[in-house]
């Protein structure tokens, strides 16, 4: 396998979709399951796209635990960093879905958030090795609601400094995730000093610094290469190596929108990887990336789900050849 070029920490799971559109969760008739869980979707993303990443995180020893460390290893992504809780469940996620298919998150069934095993993962069993020859750390914030978990992102972060990756952190806030909100937005603001990169939807962005202004955020930070702020069918806005600008959404037919933000971090990381970081400071090629970014994004609507509906390279450069912002 590989040596993963992108290493992604965080939670797989599954996303159990609803059926119906439009309904509360109580009035759903069926779910679908759809495997998902930011920095899962962000790995294998990178992964169809053509770079080499791996995973960290933890799942249960239960069949949706094999089911998800199966999928992994079937799309190629690096599972060493991977580990089995022997009794924590692997984490669902039901999540209903509006009439134009946004989707908004609506509980766990019968567990208790802190049940699952992604709240397991295991600081020291982080293997050291998959940092020597990585260039990218992609976070997301879910897992400093737990305290195993937390140490593990803090561990994670020493490796990545120690080895000299960049830092990437999406926000991803999900308020069902967590017991207090200020709490919450301590850690994340905490978390923000270490990072090289910052993606977080217009949502996030007022909500930790009260402006959806890229330029402004990196500004107030004084320590990120980079921002990007997404916002959905209103597209993007983003501050790379002081190169600013706004980008309009493809026109598209959405079915779905999960995993779309988590595709459009996976694009961005995937042509940097290919470009380098240097070729922020060219204000045409930063933009290239960004509509790059929003290309791999769009596609990924067009499915149900976050890692089925992911494009391949080529499909994204068939698009981007036909389509133009």
């Amino acid at each position: 396998m590989t040596n993963p070029r992108v290493l992604c920490l965080g939670e797989i799971l599954f996303d159990c979709l609803a059926d119906q559109l439009g309904l509360k969760l109580e009035d759903v008739q069926s779910w679908t399951p759809y495997p998902g869980g930011a920095p899962a979707n962000v790995a294998c993303a990178v992964v169809k796209l053509g770079t080499p990443a791996g995973f960290i995180g933890a799942v249960g020893e239960d069949e949706s635990g094999n089911g998800l460390v199966k999928l992994l290893e079937e799309v190629g992504v690096n599972t060493t960093g991977v580990q089995r809780h022997p009794t924590a469940p692997t984490r669902q996620v039901y999540v209903v879905r509006d009439l134009g298919g946004d989707r908004s998150f609506a509980g766990f069934g019968n567990y208790q958030t802190s049940e699952f095993a992604d709240t397991k993962l295991q600081a020291q069993l982080i293997p050291p090795d998959l940092f020597t020859d990585a260039d990218f750390l992609i976070l997301g914030t879910l897992e400093l609601a737990y305290p195993e978990s937390e140490q593990a992102i803090l561990r994670a972060l020493d490796l990545a400094e120690q080895y000299d990756l960049k830092i990437v952190l999406d926000v991803n806030w999900r308020p069902v995730f967590w017991q207090d909100e200020q709490v919450a937005r301590q850690k994340i603001q905490g978390l923000l000093k270490r990072c090289d990169f910052l993606k977080l939807t217009k949502e996030e962005a007022e909500w930790l610094f009260d402006t959806a202004d890229p330029g402004a955020i990196t500004y107030r930070l004084n320590t990120v290469e980079g921002v990007l702020v997404t916002d959905g069918e209103h597209g993007c806005a983003y501050c790379l190596s002081e190169n600013e600008g706004k980008l309009p959404a493809f026109p598209i037919s959405v079915v779905d929108t999960t995993g779309a933000g988590d595709s459009f971090l996976a694009g961005f990381i995937h042509q940097l990887g290919q470009l380098g970081i240097h070729s922020l400071s060219d204000g045409e090629t930063a933009k290239q990336i960004v509509t790059y970014a929003s290309a791999v994004g769009a596609l990924t609507t067009l499915k149900p789900g976050a890692i089925a509906s992911q494009p391949t390279g080529a499909e994204v450069d068939d698009f981007l050849t036909n389509n133009q912002l």
